[in-house]
């Protein structure tokens, strides 16, 4: 029997070895995180479109152009009213005059109106303010016109650069009424800058000069300064126009074409008339004196005055806004002086009572001493004009006794009456009948003097007035000495051959005024929209 072969069974196959199952469990692990990372990666972004979606959207942005498509008369507060409102929801409209961001989820804004400003906040909070409106709010230009509502709250601490520092309003919503179209000539915190500030301080800021001012007075006009300014000489007018209404005055308003020139000497605007020539009015002296003539008893007007003379200086204008009055006389031209002299402290004590708050933003620009005035038994200093020269003689000036005064000495004698009786005011009287117009009345006793006077405040003139004449033959007279042919004002002397009452009165410029009683320093400052011998222009 053959012996049998052996049977070959097939080789077992080997399990993975232990290398290849480290492999596979770092594929599978970095599959793990690979797929977690692509999970989280979605959910951040989920998350990112999430944030994108702005929940605001509706409480901020630009508003469509007014064109009064709607009239829902929702109440607007005034920024100087915010202190008394604490708590309250307010809806305020505002130029933005400064924004800062701190952070991505909180913003500022300095709120203006007029003399008054307010701090704002923008904080992000839950379904009221997004990050996007933070950010929108910090990025609108300076002088950007909005439309703010919000609550207005009480604050820990005094808010500085804001007049209203006590509260702040925590916005709502916020929307642009009008933009900024181009850029900014100077911003108005340079503007708002007195010049002491930028003479002594180590930080080297903007000067805005008067002319980048004027060429650019709207921007201008906006700062916390101008508009107290402007308050006030609106506040002059309505004081010089309740107390001579008071008196019985009535309010006229005088051609401003004429045939001739007002005053003798003075120059005058001739403009085309048709086929002739017109001049632009001096002063309304014609008209005052023919509404005495025509029995109206006391007059007054608030209106342009114009003076072709070419005078760069700090207090001359070309166009002006004179207070002009004329008034019967029953015994004696002081009474005429005496009324002028009660409206102008009407005028001193109605501006310290009621516009002291003005006063002070202007103060904060212009630094001044007070504006001081005599009141009580002592009443306003009256000095002759002989005095008044015979101060500056004796201060080592040349002068003659009849000589007239310039600016110059005009200020001396200011300084000397300060230093001497403690006043900003005065009055000067008797002035030489040489230095005064045609229709000046001359003195009863000395013919070369006149019933006529200047009130000053801080020693620059800012009245002339007298007692006019009212005796056409001696008008005729007077004018033929001053060169002015009478033929050629027939229709202003003939109101006198019809009888005319003693009179007298007074012209004012209202910007002198201003500018003096708050130590402005230059006249244009206190002109809206000046015009001189340079400037016809804005």
């Amino acid at each position: 029997m053959a012996d049998s072969l052996p049977v070959e069974t097939p080789e077992q196959p080997l399990g993975p070895s232990k290398s290849e199952l480290k492999k596979r469990a770092k594929a599978l692990e970095k599959e793990k995180k690979a797929a977690e990372k692509a999970a989280k990666q979605q959910e951040i972004a989920q998350q990112q479109a999430a944030a994108e979606v702005d929940f605001a959207v509706d409480f901020y942005g630009t508003l469509p152009l007014n064109q009064s498509q709607s009239r829902p008369r929702r109440e607007r507060a005034q920024i100087s009213s915010l202190s008394s409102r604490d708590g309250e929801t307010v809806l305020v409209r505002a130029r933005v005059q400064a924004s800062r961001a701190q952070g991505n989820k909180l913003a500022f804004l300095n709120l203006r109106q007029r003399t008054h400003s307010v701090q704002a906040v923008l904080q992000v909070t839950p379904e009221k303010v997004s990050k996007q409106m933070v950010k929108w709010a910090a990025a609108l230009a300076d002088e950007s016109i909005v439309l703010v509502e919000g609550v207005v709250q009480k604050s820990p601490i005094p808010i500085q650069g804001a007049s209203v520092s006590d509260v702040e309003i925590h916005v709502q919503k916020l929307h642009l009424i009008s933009g900024i179209d181009g850029r900014l000539p100077f911003s108005l915190d340079d503007a708002s800058r007195p010049d002491t500030e930028i003479e002594t301080s180590e930080v080297q800021y903007n000067r805005v000069l008067l002319d980048t001012r004027l060429n650019n007075r709207v921007v201008d006009l906006r700062t916390q300064t101008n508009q107290a300014v402007f308050k006030l000489q609106a506040a002059i007018g309505d004081l010089f126009r309740d107390y001579l209404s008071a008196h019985g005055f009535t309010e006229i308003h005088s051609p401003k074409l004429q045939g001739a020139a007002t005053e003798s000497g003075a120059s005058v605007f001739k403009v085309s008339y048709f086929k002739g020539t017109a001049f632009l009015a001096q002063s309304p002296q014609l008209a005052k004196q023919m509404a005495i003539a025509a029995d109206f008893e006391r007059v007054y007007e608030i209106g342009p005055v114009f003076r072709a003379e070419d005078s760069n200086t700090h207090r001359h204008l070309t166009e002006f806004i004179g207070l002009d009055l004329e008034m019967t006389i029953e015994e004696h031209y002081h009474e005429v002086m005496d009324m002028l002299d009660g409206m102008l402290m009407n005028i001193f004590n109605g501006l310290k009572e009621k516009y002291k708050h003005e006063i002070e933003v202007v103060g904060k620009q212009f630094p001044a001493d007070e504006f001081k005035w005599r009141e009580g038994p002592e009443g306003t200093l009256k000095l002759t004009h002989r005095e008044a020269i015979q101060m500056l003689i004796d201060d080592g000036v040349p002068l003659g006794p009849t000589d007239d005064m310039n600016t110059e000495n005009e200020k001396r004698l200011g300084r000397l009456v300060k230093a001497k009786y403690d006043t900003d005011y005065f009055i000067i009287d008797k002035f030489p009948m040489e230095l005064r117009p045609f229709y000046t009345m001359p003195d009863p006793t000395d013919p070369t003097l006149s019933n006529s006077y200047d009130f000053f405040m801080r020693g620059e003139e800012i009245l002339s007035g007298a007692q006019r004449i009212h005796e056409p033959r001696l008008l005729a007279e007077k004018m033929r000495s001053k060169g002015v042919d009478p033929e050629s004002m027939k229709g202003y002397i003939d109101a006198f051959r019809m009888g005319c009452a003693p009179h007298g009165g007074g012209g004012i410029g209202l910007e002198r005024v201003l500018m003096l009683f708050l130590k402005l320093n230059n006249i244009r400052r206190a002109s809206l929209f000046p015009r001189d011998p340079k400037r016809l222009e804005p």
